[in-house]
C-alpha cells in the first residue's frame, strides 16, 4: 500500500520517516518530496509498505500523532491517475 505523509517537520529526513513506520512492519521504500530548485523539503512524502494489514495499522497509530515536532497526517496514497481530470 502506498500511503501518503503530509505536514512533516522541514528538518524530517527519509530514514526518519523510514523508521517511524518500520515500527509496523516492513517499510518497501520512503520518500520525502523535496523542492526541484531549492533541493528543501515541501512537507509531505510517501512510504510503501507490502503488507496492507500493517500500513492499516501505521496509518490508524500515526495519523494526527507527533513527529519531529509536528503532528502529521498518515492517510492511504490516491492512486495515480494519467489524466488531467
Amino acid at each position: 500500500m502506498n500511503i501518503f505523509v503530509a505536514k512533516l517537520n522541514f528538518k524530517t529526513r527519509t530514514e526518519d520517516l523510514q523508521a517511524a513506520f518500520e515500527k509496523f512492519g516492513q517499510v518497501s521504500s520512503a520518500k520525502i518530496v523535496k523542492d526541484r530548485d531549492t533541493g528543501r523539503s515541501k512537507g509531505y512524502g510517501f512510504v510503501e509498505m507490502p503488507n496492507d494489514a500493517e500500513a492499516n495499522n501505521a496509518i490508524a497509530a500515526l495519523n494526527e500523532k507527533e513527529l519531529d515536532g509536528r503532528v502529521i497526517v498518515v492517510k492511504p496514497a490516491n492512486p495515480k491517475t494519467g489524466s488531467n481530470e
